[in-house]
Order: structure tokens, then sequence, then C-alpha cells
């Protein structure tokens, strides 16, 4: 392919006054950097860490003028590596695409070929899109508690941030497998949502917390995925059952969190940290495969809304507003 080949991509640029700003435009294949892997991006999906580089966090991008995006799902142009043939369906999860790597909201990607995988024959590109990083890691989340020894039977999972991306995709999953679930949201007029995606019960997030300073409570739920942190994570492992397990995958309630030892020594509660990023190529390749098969949820279509390369400035201030609901794929290719 010419390097003077165009395509269009969303890029994010640093005013004189500081300001960022989102606009799409018009690259050329010349502008992304050099390595073995070339794909033409089919769709994308929007994270909250799109948003923050989209918004000038430079502890996730240190570099402007940029492209966000670290979901891609495309078709390979071109591998130097010989890893992959022309044409191959092929998904890129993590690594530093979308951080200081050009992202998948640009119609082509070039990366190092062992940040891609092969999309499984029983997922479409769109599919694969729907669950995207957020989806990867609900996943993750759910197979961490399964190696712990959790199942149905223990009782109910509790899951926070029950509207967002890894949060609906986890009650999904969860209840697909049989599991009782209590979302934890502070949407509450989601609350039918979340019981159409498999919630058995819908409580306001805030309620986690009434527990105060107490190092210990009752014990109302069997293990938990919290993608939120900071009181919510401390208060979801004071009250989880004996032998439970809570994971943990996000900050946007807050990164640290005070709490005693209590919950470990007296219940032998564990707290399993999930990682999406940076999982070895073969773990991750493996997880895929459960998500395209014990994982994969009906009716697929339903859990992501379909937008346009052209509307994903919008959509991602939805992310820094507290205003998202479900996942968003990203039709680049238009």
């Amino acid at each position: 392919m010419s390097n003077e080949k165009t395509f269009k991509a969303l890029v994010v640029e640093e005013t004189n006054d500081g300001e960022f700003k989102k606009s799409i435009q018009e690259r050329k294949v010349s502008d992304l950097p050099e390595n073995d892997l070339l794909i033409e991006v089919h769709y994308s999906s929007l994270n909250f860490k799109d948003a923050m580089s989209a918004s000038g966090n430079k502890r996730i991008t240190r570099e402007y003028p940029h492209t966000p995006g670290i979901d891609a799902a495309g078709v390979v142009i071109s591998d130097k590596s010989g890893t992959f043939s022309a044409g191959q369906e092929v998904l890129v999860f993590g690594y530093d695409l979308g951080m200081d790597t050009a992202g998948g909201l640009g119609q082509i990607i070039s990366i190092p070929a062992d940040w891609a995988i092969e999309c499984p024959t029983s997922l479409t590109l769109k599919e694969a899109m729907i669950y995207g990083t957020g989806g990867l890691t609900a996943a993750l989340s759910v197979q961490k508690l399964e190696k712990m020894g959790a199942k149905p039977s223990d009782g109910p999972v509790a899951v926070t941030g029950a509207t967002g991306g890894v949060g609906s995709i986890s009650i999904a999953i969860l209840a697909q497998l049989g599991y009782e679930v209590i979302a934890f949201s502070g949407k509450p007029e989601q609350s039918e949502h979340l019981k159409e995606l498999g919630a058995s019960e819908v409580r306001h997030r805030d309620t986690i917390n009434e527990i105060g300073n107490k190092p210990i409570g009752r014990e109302l739920w069997a293990n938990a995925i919290d993608t939120l942190g900071g009181d919510y994570l401390a208060n979801l492992l004071k009250q989880t059952k004996a032998g439970g397990a809570v994971t943990s995958c996000g900050l946007a309630g807050g990164a640290e969190f005070s709490m005693t030892v209590m919950p470990f020594i007296t219940r032998a509660v564990s707290l399993l940290g999930v990682d999406s990023v940076y999982i070895p190529l073969a773990d991750k390749e493996a997880i895929w495969q459960r998500v395209a098969t014990d994982m994969k949820l009906p009716n697929l279509e339903n859990y992501g809304e379909e937008i346009t390369l052209e509307q994903t400035p919008e959509y991602l201030d939805r992310f820094i507003s507290s205003k998202v609901v479900g996942r968003y794929v990203v039709n680049v290719k238009g």
C-alpha cells in the first residue's frame, strides 16, 4: 500500500491555550508508525480510556496530535512478519494501541504483529467490538471468580458500575452462566434495562457505603465484580461472604481506599486484580474462545449502540459526564 494513501481518523489536537479539540481528518499511511502489521479497521468501540486520551489526559497519551481507540477489529492489509495473511480478520486490544500509538478510531492502523489475534470464526468483527476491551475485562473478571471456585449455588454476585461497559457485560455473562446478580448503579432510571440484562436485583451504588467505617459487615454477597474502586471496593470486601472473592478492574470511584485486614483474616476473602491490557497473548486468545462459545450472549446486537466515526467526539464526552449506558460500537469503515 502506498504511504500516500489517505484515510479518515479522529484526531485530537492540543491548542496554543492548552485546550484539546477533536475532529475527523484525512491522514496518510505515512503518518502512522513503522510496524510489521497494517490493518484496515472496520469496527472499534469506545472506552473510558479513550475518553481520557481524547480530553488530553497525559497519563494516558503523552504526545498530540493523536488518534485514540484502544480497540480495533479489521482485515489485514499486509504483514511483514508473516504471522498473518492479507484479508485475514484480526482483533487488537490493549498494549499501546490508542495510547501513544495511533488507535482504532482511524481507518488504518500500523502495529507490531504480536499485538493482534485472529478473530474467532463464530464472532463477526462487529460482535467482537460489542464486547471490546470492556467485554474482555468482564469475561476475565468472571473467569477469575471461577478459578477461585465460584459457582452459582454459592449465592449472589455483586456488580458495580452496572450500566458501564464492563458492568453491563459482566451482568449478562454471569446471568447466562446461571448466577444471581445484584447490580449496583448510580442511575436508578436504568433499573429495568439492568434487569433485562440479567440482574435479579438493582440497588443504588451508595448503599454499598452505608456500612461506614465498620471494619467488617454482614455477609451480603458471595462474590463481586468491582469497576469503581475507592470506598466502593473497600466496602464490597467488608460485606463479602467467607471464602468469597472480589475482582477489581477500575477506578472511576477513586484510586485509593482505606480498610482493615479483617475481611482477609477472618473470612478469607480474596481481592483479585484484573488487567486486560498486558495479559499474555495465549491467555487473551483463550478467553476470546470462551467469549465466542459459552460466554457468547444471545441477541448480541442489543448490547451495543452502533455509531459513526463522525459521532465519536460527542459520544466520548458522555464518558466524562458519566452519561454512558452500555457499549458504543464505532463503524469506522463506514
